[in-house]
């Protein structure tokens, strides 16, 4: 059985799974949680960014990401960064959908899935 790496974990999660060639981070949301969406979608996929490099892998090798929105009308904010962010990158597989958070100021969770 392929070995399971599990970085940055607490007792809830593991932040970075890796897996058989597949890096899995859990959903993120961005720090400063005042921002607008396009704010907290940049804080989030510049964390992205990090992580990935932080075992060998980079938005280039993205497989899949799942996208929760607040309020559906901020899709067009949120799509721009994610296209600035891609800029040029192959973009992998997505879903964007509308989602009640537990905290109130949290607009946007982005989840990925990446080779290695």
């Amino acid at each position: 059985m392929a070995k399971i790496e599990r970085h940055e974990k607490n007792d809830r999660l593991s932040r970075i799974v890796v897996h058989n060639g597949t890096v899995y981070l859990s959903g993120l949301t961005a720090d400063d949680k005042e921002a607008d969406t396009a704010g907290q979608t940049w804080q989030i996929l510049r964390r992205a960014d990090a992580l990935l490099g932080s075992v060998g892998a980079d938005r280039s090798q993205l497989l899949f990401a799942q996208i929760w929105l607040k309020d559906a009308g901020d899709f067009d904010a949120m799509n721009k960064v994610w296209v600035d962010w891609l800029d040029g990158t192959e973009p992998p597989a997505r879903a964007t959908v509308g989602a009640s958070f537990a905290l109130p100021n949290i607009r946007v969770e982005i989840q990925f899935t990446a080779a290695i």
